[in-house]
Parts: structure tokens; sequence; C-alpha cells
């Protein structure tokens, strides 16, 4: 009796995710466990593809212990963000992942039902460290099926293109879907093929913290991030104190902000940011927590993130809430104290029931 019920029992999918999940940075992490928490959740069998690299870990304790260069980090500071960072490799070590192989060299790798490639900067060639990493293509993957969720180039403008090598590689993928309107034109130019736009699996698979257990004697506006303009300091600072809100700098150093919290782990990042009056960053996810939690919040763009953040706001219609030089003092006021409006709430159950439509297509 027990082998017939075996028979008849659904085999859980293998899948394996194939993204950027031992960055130092909060963003990476949640997307990474988002994502395959997610795909848990919906009865998979999902792991984490570990990747290994001597050079690229050298590359992330590096940045991820000297964030802010060309300033150098005090003493002081490196003993925070050295204990930032072994709380982040804690957290990694209890995500589900699959054996260890090396970065370059995958043929070791057990085999899987489906791959999916993303979420975060995958196809980003320009990354300073994961750049030009054939596998994050699909190179050397022992796999039946292979898709993306949410990937995204980053800062290789679409305008620059893709040359043929790439190219080939992503022909190999069955199914497409990406994150931003600059990989969604990167994709159609290259390939002659429309990809899905899909949400960021943080607003697709919401992390479950509890912003309860955060207690903080006044309220405060969360500052994620670093190397903000001036006049965006500025008017922030104006901002918070015309609401009566305190600064707090989580993760980063910003002389500029009340409090310094350098060692907050993933999970305390998530709590201080669903906990918060409101948000200022200048992250890709910084946006993403503010959306997620819905926070009022400003994002000054750096050219590095500049596609990635416009095309967040641009599909979720918070276009207001990316701030330039010229944006006056009043209208920061406003958008670090109103609620979010409605229509970006309806606007992202849209794209959750779109992306959730497109995972169980391509894992039908």
């Amino acid at each position: 009796m027990a082998a017939h019920w075996l028979e008849i029992m659904p085999r859980r999918r293998k899948i394996g995710v194939l993204t950027f999940h031992r960055c130092i940075n909060y963003g990476s992490y949640w997307q990474a466990r988002c994502l395959v928490e997610g795909l848990r959740a919906r009865g998979d069998d999902a792991v984490l593809l570990d990747h290994d690299s001597a050079k690229v870990n050298r590359a992330e304790w590096r940045c991820a212990l000297r964030p802010l260069l060309p300033e150098r980090t005090s003493r002081s500071d490196y003993r925070l963000y050295a204990l930032k960072t072994r709380r982040f490799l804690g957290a990694f070590d209890a995500l589900p992942r699959s054996a260890r192989f090396r970065l370059d060299d995958p043929q070791g790798l057990e085999r899987y039902d489906v791959v999916i490639v993303g979420s975060d900067e995958v196809w980003n060639l320009r990354h300073p460290w994961y750049g030009g990493r054939p596998l994050f293509y699909g190179a050397g993957l022992n796999v039946e099926r292979l898709v993306s969720y949410a990937a995204s180039f980053g800062n290789h403008d679409a305008a620059d293109g893709l040359d043929g090598w790439w190219t080939a590689l992503l022909k190999r993928f069955s199914f497409i879907s990406v994150r931003d309107e600059n990989s969604r034109r990167m994709v159609r130019d290259a390939l002659n093929r429309e990809p899905e736009l899909v949400l960021d699996p943080c607003l697709q698979f919401p992390p479950k913290v509890s912003p309860g257990q955060v207690q903080r004697r006044q309220p405060y506006i969360a500052v994620y991030g670093h190397s903000f303009p001036a006049w965006f300091t500025e008017r922030v600072r104006r901002s918070a104190a015309a609401h009566g809100y305190k600064l707090l700098s989580i993760g980063y150093r910003n002389d500029w902000a009340d409090e310094q919290l350098l060692t907050a782990g993933p999970e305390r990042f998530a709590k201080l940011m669903a906990a918060s009056a409101a948000i200022a960053t200048n992250f890709f996810h910084g946006c993403v927590f503010a959306l997620l939690y819905g926070r009022p919040f400003a994002c000054a763009t750096s050219p590095y993130r500049f596609n990635k953040v416009r095309d967040l706001a641009d599909a979720v219609g918070a276009q207001k809430h990316v701030v330039a030089e010229d944006t006056p003092t009043s209208h920061f006021h406003r958008l670090l104290a109103e609620p979010l409006g409605p229509a970006v709430h309806e606007r992202i159950a849209a794209l959750r029931r779109q992306s959730a439509s497109y995972l169980d297509h391509v894992l039908a």
C-alpha cells in the first residue's frame, strides 16, 4: 500500500536558484532568501546554488569593510563593519543551499529539473566582480530547463547592446523574465523576444518579520545607502526636523544622520525598515522595502543604480519619490510624511499576480 501511494504522489520539482546570495548587502541577501523561500512555500524543493570563489570573496569582504571608498574607514567603524559582516555570514549559513562548487567550474554540480537565474544584477557585465561570469548566463549547468526570474543587467545600458556570445547563451533559456525596462529592452533587442516584467522577490514573497520587536523612543527616518549628494542630505534633515523624526543610518555611516547603526544583520535591517516612519535612500532595495512596508520615502539616484531605480518607480507608479536637486524642499516634506497612494499598492498587487502567473507557467 505504501508503495502505491508513493507511485501516485507527485514528485517535488528540484529547483536551483542562481543569484548573488553571498553579497554583504541587505538587498542581495533578501532577494535571494525571499525567492528560495517563496518557491519552497509553493511546494518545490528549491535551494540556492552555492557557487564560491576566493577572488570574489576577497572583493566582497573588502567592500563590506571599506564601503565608502575612496574615503577611509576608521578603526572603530572597521570593527563595526566586521561585526555586520559576521552576522551576514551566519545568515548565509542558514539558507537552503546546494553543495558548494567553484564559480568558474560548475561541472560537479548535481542535476536539477529547473535552474532559475535571478533576481539581482546577474546579467550585468559591468558588475565589479561578478561581471562577465558565464555561469549566470547558464554556461556549464546540468539542468533540464533553464529560466530566469527578475534578472537584471543593472547599469549595463540597453543602448550599449549585447554581443553575440552572450546572446547565444541567453537563447538557451526556455523562459525569460526581468525586473526593469532597461533589461526588458536589452533582451528584446538581442533575442527579438518579449520577456515578462516581474516583481523583485522581496515584493513578490514578502519577508516575514515583526516590526513590533523594534522599540525606539522617537519615530525615525531610516537612512539606507551612502555617498548621498549634499542637496539630498540637507532636505532630508529639514524634513526630519519639521516632522520631529530622528535620522537613523542603517548599515553604513552617514555622519549627517542623528544615529549610526552599522552592525545590523539582515533580520535586524528588515525589522528597522518595517518599523520606520519613512525611508531616505539611494539604493534600489531601499525603495523596495519602502514599497513593501508602505512607508513614505524619497530616493536620490546615482549613475550605477539609475536604470533599476527609475524603472521600479515607473512600474509601480512611484515616480514622484525619485527626487533630484531641483526638487523643492516642500515636496520632500510631503514625500517623507504622507502614506503611499492607493494606486501604488494596486499596481504592486497587479504585478504580484502577473509574477505569480509567470512562475505558474514556467514551473508547470
